[in-house]
């Protein structure tokens, strides 16, 4: 899978931030759960970088957690296991937890934790809207993001189908 752009920290980007977006990407901060844009989306499409714009989560991976905030069991990786998302270790809070940032923008996601679907890796990558953009299924090419639609074909995604039998583009999710 190659990338049709370089993705990067964009000055002009980061100041086109809503202030909430701007807290929650630059000063990792935590939107209130139910009020984020796409906590409760069903469209089929990609979830990319508000900053970068690279690629980071399908809506195939995305499951009703009931935390809130959008859900997804795995971020996108192209054959030979590469990504957009790196995971650090977090100590705020008095906790002890698993960031997840974006790879080359920088941007606070979210946090990934063990408490997701079992038959489905058991990892739950609780993110926050404000650090995303939904791209939709109908749009990734004209988006510059076509190359992303073979996710959305049960086989080709560099990971094991769930559905073996399934050889088509899923609308549905």
């Amino acid at each position: 899978m190659t990338h049709p752009k370089a993705y990067n920290k964009n000055p002009s980007a980061v100041a086109g931030l809503s202030p909430e977006q701007y807290r929650v990407t630059q000063k990792n901060g935590t939107e209130r759960p139910f009020t984020g844009e796409y906590w409760d989306n069903h469209e089929p499409g990609i979830y990319v970088d508000v900053v970068s714009g690279e690629p980071l989560f399908a809506s195939v991976d995305k499951f009703d957690s009931g935390s809130g905030w959008p859900s997804f069991t795995r971020p996108i990786r192209a054959p030979g296991g590469a990504g957009n998302v790196v995971e650090k270790r977090d100590f705020s809070h008095l906790m002890i937890r698993t960031e997840v940032r974006s790879a080359h923008g920088d941007s606070h996601l979210g946090h990934v934790f063990t408490d997701g679907p079992r038959d489905r890796g058991g990892l739950r990558y609780c993110i926050n809207s404000a650090s995303l953009r939904f791209i939709h299924l109908d749009d990734l090419e004209s988006e510059g993001y076509g190359e992303y639609r073979t996710l959305f074909v049960t086989g080709e995604r560099g990971n094991p189908p769930r559905d073996t039998d399934q050889q088509e583009i899923k609308e549905d999710v």
